[in-house]
């Protein structure tokens, strides 16, 4: 079984981030790049499917030069190959032109079942691996919390967890699933698997390389500002009877806090 995983690079979720002086995105010194938390599951996952049934892993991610580090993760956790997009054409793209972007690495690259997390935690999008699903006319299955794959490997059932009830989806393979929290526990890099990730191979990619122009990935939208949020708190300590305090609070709820 060849398994496709798509993967991408975030800030470090417990990094504090500040906007740029432009307002067109973040500073990127000063904190960490790691592969996003929810890809992570989608790896690990790939790598039981093949200890159970044997073949490949195969990680794909777009970005520039830093996402390698996500990759070497990935491939010192176990998978057997990495591809890199790489391109000045990517600084617009959307998630429909990452998700072209990456069903033409997936074509290229061969597969039985494609892995993604179900949303990235820098933009919370969630949509690339529907999209991804859509251009290559496959079936879906979203926040996945459990997978199974028949030994046949023509059908896989799948759980999805939603608020108040669970649903199991029967799909025929290739299918796409997006990972969420649950589906299991990812697996840390060992020393003797990190060391054989830095010999292996990153194939670097470029638009062109796809048969895509810049055009064809940007984003049909644009980002006009982005604020960094305010930190600073209101606090007030009242120390009155109770009856009295919480008359205090609701008053500091509806005229200041505006909360009610």
């Amino acid at each position: 079984m060849r398994i496709f995983v798509c993967l991408k690079q975030v800030p470090d979720t417990g990094a504090r981030l500040e906007a740029r002086p432009d307002g067109k995105g973040i500073v990127e010194q000063g904190f960490n790049f790691v592969m996003n938390p929810y890809d992570e599951f989608a790896v690990e996952e790939a790598l039981r499917l093949r200890e159970k049934f044997g073949g490949s892993v195969v990680v794909a991610s777009a970005g520039p030069a830093r996402v390698q580090e996500a990759l070497r993760t990935a491939l010192a956790m176990g998978a057997d190959e990495a591809y890199h997009l790489k391109d000045d054409g990517l600084e617009g793209a959307g998630p429909l032109g990452i998700a072209l972007a990456l069903s033409r690495i997936a074509k290229q690259a061969g597969f039985d079942l494609i892995l993604c997390g179900k949303q990235a935690t820098d933009d919370d999008s969630a949509q690339v691996g529907s999209i991804l699903a859509e251009l290559l006319d496959l079936p879906q299955v979203t926040v996945v919390t459990k997978l199974e794959v028949d030994p046949s490997g023509k059908k896989a059932l799948a759980r999805r967890e939603m608020d108040g009830y669970a649903e199991m989806v029967e799909v025929t393979l290739p299918a796409v699933f997006t990972a969420n929290r649950g589906l299991n526990e990812p697996r840390y890099p060992t020393l003797p698997g990190i060391m054989k990730a830095k010999k292996k191979e990153i194939k670097v990619l470029d638009l062109a390389s796809l048969g895509l122009t810049a055009s064809e990935v940007a984003a049909g939208f644009s980002l006009l500002n982005m604020k960094t949020a305010s930190t600073k708190r209101l606090n007030q300590i009242v120390k009155k009877e109770p009856a009295e305090a919480a008359a205090d609070l609701l008053n500091f709820l509806r005229e200041q806090a505006k909360a009610i």
